[in-house]
Formats: C-alpha cells, sequence, structure tokens
C-alpha cells in the first residue's frame, strides 16, 4: 500500500531537487491539511492499496515495465475513443470502437465503454486537458486490474459483481492510519477508511468527486466503472494540466497516487494499450 502522504523522495523537477505539487493542487494539499488539524481527514490521494504488479495476470495485453523518470515522458496517446455526438446517440459507435479495443488490448469492452465515454465527455468538459483513455486504463489496470479484482467481473449496468475493497487503512506496515469518514456506508468498515471500487477512491474523496455518468439524478456509485472513470477523468482533468505533456500527465497521476512507482505503472499500461490500438 502506498502512504497517501509519503516523505522522502519524489517526482522532481530537476534532478535532486524534491516534488513540489504543482501551484494548481497546492490548494487540495492546504484543504486537506486544515482538515486534519480539525480532526476531519480528507486524503487527496485516490488509489493506495498495496498493488502488486498487474502484468502478466491474463487479464489483459501483456504490459512491458516502463520507468521513466517523473515529467520526462508521456505515454503515446491510444487509439482516440469516438466523438460525442450532442444531438444524436453515439452509443452504437461507441460499442463498435470498444469491441475492436478489446481484441486488441483484451481489456472486457465493458470496461473500455466506460473508459471511452469518460474521454468523450472530458473533450468538451475540459478540453485543454487531452486526456486520452489510456491513462484510466492505466490507472485502472493497477488498481484493480480493470474491475476484475478477487474474481469481480462488471455487469451490463456497469457495477461490479462483488464490491472491490481495499485492506484496512488502520496504521499497520506500510499503511498510514485513516479513522473512518463515512460511517462505513461506501467501504463497510466503521473503524478505518478503505479504498473503493474500481478506481480505488477513499470514501472522502469520493464524496468530493464522485460523478454520476448515468446523468439520471442517482447517487454517484464507486462500485460502478461508468461513475469511477468518469469521475476519476474529473479529477485527473482537475487541476488544469495539459495530459499531453510529460509534466502535465505527470503531476495529475500524481495528484492521483503520490508514489513515483505507481506513476511507472500507471505509465507502462497506458503505453502498452497504446502500442496495441495504434501500431
Amino acid at each position: 500500500m502506498v502512504d497517501p502522504t509519503p516523505s522522502g523522495s519524489g517526482p522532481a523537477g530537476e534532478p535532486g531537487e524534491p516534488w513540489q505539487p504543482p501551484r494548481r493542487y497546492v490548494g487540495r494539499i492546504l484543504l486537506a491539511l486544515g482538515l486534519v488539524a480539525t480532526g476531519l481527514v480528507l486524503i487527496l490521494t485516490i488509489g493506495i492499496h498495496r498493488y502488486d504488479d498487474p502484468a502478466g495476470d491474463g487479464s489483459d495485453v501483456v504490459v512491458q515495465e516502463r520507468r521513466p523518470q517523473p515529467r520526462a515522458e508521456v505515454p503515446q496517446r491510444a487509439r482516440a475513443a469516438p466523438e460525442d455526438r450532442l444531438n444524436a446517440s453515439d452509443q452504437a459507435e461507441l460499442d463498435s470502437w470498444a469491441d475492436e479495443v478489446a481484441e486488441a488490448t483484451e481489456i472486457p469492452a465493458r470496461v473500455l465503454v466506460a473508459y471511452g465515454r469518460a474521454e468523450m465527455w472530458m473533450r468538451s468538459a475540459a478540453p485543454d486537458c487531452r486526456l486520452s483513455w489510456g491513462t484510466l486504463a492505466g490507472i485502472g489496470r493497477v488498481e484493480s486490474r480493470h474491475g476484475s479484482l478477487g474474481g469481480a467481473d462488471v455487469e451490463d449496468d456497469g457495477t461490479t459483481t462483488k464490491p472491490i475493497i481495499g485492506v484496512p487503512l488502520d496504521g499497520s506496515a506500510g499503511v498510514r492510519a485513516i479513522p473512518d469518514s463515512d460511517g462505513g456506508k461506501l467501504d463497510r468498515d466503521t473503524e478505518w477508511d478503505r479504498a473503493v471500487g474500481p478506481m480505488q477512491f477513499l470514501p472522502a474523496t469520493w464524496a468530493k468527486w464522485g460523478t454520476r455518468a448515468g446523468r439520471d439524478g442517482a447517487p454517484a456509485d464507486p462500485h460502478n466503472i461508468d461513475d469511477a472513470a468518469l469521475s476519476a477523468a474529473t479529477f485527473l482533468c482537475s487541476g488544469g494540466a495539459d495530459l499531453s505533456t510529460p509534466r502535465g500527465w505527470w503531476d495529475a497521476v500524481l495528484a492521483y497516487n503520490q508514489s513515483v512507482e505507481y506513476g511507472q505503472d500507471v505509465f507502462s499500461g497506458a503505453a502498452a494499450y497504446a502500442e496495441a490500438t495504434t501500431g
């Protein structure tokens, strides 16, 4: 498990220079510190479970391990999702795209619909972000093997067949102690917080960023891949970074999880999916 507020080395702007959060993310961190000071906990790092290398689990295309230095490289963009059509249904086009990409990547087509839809919507909501679904897939691969961790699967409606819930953040080895923040509503733990869903949000983070993809007025559900992918996309684009640049991509991903190793694992997946769909 990655410490949500790690100390020591981090992504550096220059060799030997300790990483500082970009100005656009500082407000989030100051807010978190203020809430901690008053006894409330809002952890802004999202994916914090102990993640093993998911490569080779048979769930998707073989991913070559890459270890680029932060802000030095950006993954190639994967094959773009279809255009979001405002006045006509684009679901059939999205489904066809997902089927074709699934053949190339071995990511389930239903999960790709969620990743692709999030990319499509962010083109309008945050056009300067330039988010590729490949980055979301890289995160989903590390966090939950695209919703399949622990024998789970994704239903036709986007909900996992069983909840994906991380380990208790109880202060044990390698884990920060984060007391329960939601009465166990999302993570079923009234003593400690746990990361939840296919994109592994903490309850307090979900309370701030959770977004309902169905736009039907129902509450956002972290165990629904459509909601989780769109919420992750919203978070990644919220700082104003351009994810088509090395600095912007790394700043956004390291705001999601402040671990360079985590960012490198996400990079590896995103790069592999790009190569599989554009090569």
